[in-house]
């Protein structure tokens, strides 16, 4: 087994190739299709869910008006809003159930995804692609990350999620302390 530093560089090493591929065009659009929603609501599984809520948390602090699937006060979609959706591996289906409703409610399904042709990327009106090693293509010569699983996807959407927070941030000239105003006090 590699040296805990070996591993280290590795993984940063890879986390670094796959956001290099993620077409800044695309996140930049992605970041303008949020910044004009009337309602975002989120939604990831597993480890991802994790990721999404912690985007959500941060468009919260810029002023956004912004859900999480499963909370109590996650309003009704409709027309003008998005849902925002993580499936890594394209095929998750709860994601494809939940952008089907989003669908059928006239909002709009932003998708971000390893698999831009599974099933997911079929309902998605504007998409997101992190070309990052998931569940999907984990086993044998598919495996392409020193990390387990979706480990490497994960911490690319961590990443992404952040970059577009800063991107949001001076799109809407939010003040780090006008975000700073809108954290909880109750922790």
């Amino acid at each position: 087994m590699a040296s805990g530093s070996d591993l280290f560089d590795k993984a940063l090493g890879e986390l670094g190739m796959v956001l290099a591929r993620v077409d800044q065009g695309a996140v930049d659009e992605a970041c303008r299709i949020l910044a004009d929603a009337r309602q975002i609501v989120f939604y990831g599984c597993g480890r991802e869910a994790l990721q999404m809520k912690g985007f959500a948390m941060r468009l919260f602090h810029l002023g956004l008006p912004v859900s999480v699937v499963g909370d109590m006060t996650t309003p009704a979609l409709g027309r003008g809003d998005v849902f925002f959706a993580s499936s890594g591996p394209g095929e998750t289906t709860t994601v494809l159930t939940l952008m089907k409703v989003a669908h059928a409610a006239r909002a709009k399904n932003l998708l971000v995804t390893a698999q831009p042709k599974a099933s997911a990327a079929d309902l998605a009106d504007y998409m997101l692609v992190i070309p990052a090693q998931t569940m999907a293509d984990d086993q044998g010569a598919q495996r392409s990350s020193v990390l387990p699983m979706g480990s490497v996807f994960e911490g690319a959407l961590f990443l992404l999620s952040e970059i577009m927070v800063l991107k949001l941030k001076d799109m809407l000239g939010v003040s780090p302390e006008a975000m700073r105003a809108r954290h909880t006090n109750m922790e």
